[in-house]
């Protein structure tokens, strides 16, 4: 069920399909597992982090966030269900989280995003269960008396899903390193997805979402910190899938892996 996008292999599942295994493998409380949500960024980074890499191959789930993918798919003919948009994720898995009394942790996002996130979603979803939010200090990863007590918290409040917004690939490097200590059945990294749902960061319109032009709309909100990866980042993911689409791509140039977390 998994197509391959310039070396990286993608689920090839629906929305509601990607939202069912999600809750029924949090529910049942198996062993923990992980999410990740690829664009055209993490095809881009993946080319050269191998560890990177091995975290994709080992993910529970690999759902394409992009609408990028969506059309690389397509013109590959290996055509993909279709968008399973990060922030979209995140907000359906709380609806239904607060349906079922599962248990939700936000970690990360940008200071007092996971807290309006939780307020902005409790108002929605009264019985919706966020026992706790977190946003750690800039470089916690290398900080092991915070890294302990980010782990702590989580292990104490037990929740079914845990959601985690530091932007890849730190977010699905902490998820890899840290999911089988922290006991909880599921891990999602979603970006800045804390930040959409609290209206830190504005959305682009539906249209442009659909249409593949959300990238466009958040370099015009934010380009400061996007320019780079649109500008420079966009044009190369094009050349890989055309590439791949001439017989031309071999694969991952990186084999070793050269970094840890």
């Amino acid at each position: 069920m998994r197509i391959n996008i310039c070396g990286v292999e993608i689920d090839k599942y629906s929305f509601d399909e990607v939202v069912e295994r999600i809750i029924e493998h949090a529910s049942s409380q198996r062993k923990p597992e992980y999410v990740v949500t690829p664009n055209a960024m993490h095809i881009l980074l993946l080319q050269k982090d191998a560890l990177f890499q091995e975290i994709y191959r080992k993910a529970f789930l690999v759902v394409p966030d992009g609408v990028s993918l969506l059309w690389a798919a397509k013109l590959l003919q290996t055509p993909l269900k279709g968008r399973v948009n990060g922030t979209d994720l995140f907000e359906k898995l709380c609806a239904i989280a607060a349906e079922e009394g599962l248990k939700v942790f936000l970690l990360g996002g940008r200071p007092g995003s996971a807290e309006k996130a939780k307020e902005t979603l409790v108002s929605r979803y009264p019985s919706l269960q966020i026992v706790g939010t977190y946003c750690p200090p800039y470089g916690f990863e290398s900080q092991p008396t915070e890294l302990n007590s980010i782990n702590s918290t989580i292990i104490a409040t037990a929740p079914h899903i845990l959601f985690v917004g530091l932007g890849a690939p730190k977010q699905e490097k902490w998820i890899a390193a840290n999911c089988l200590y922290l006991g909880v059945p599921i891990s999602v990294g979603i970006g800045v997805s804390f930040e959409m749902v609290s209206n830190m960061v504005t959305r682009s319109p539906v249209l442009m979402q659909k249409t593949g032009f959300e990238w466009l709309f958040r370099l015009l909100v934010e380009p400061r910190r996007l320019w780079k990866r649109y500008i420079f980042g966009n044009p190369t993911f094009i050349w890989l899938v055309i590439k791949q689409y001439m017989g031309l791509f071999k694969g991952f140039s990186n084999k070793k892996i050269f970094r840890r977390f």
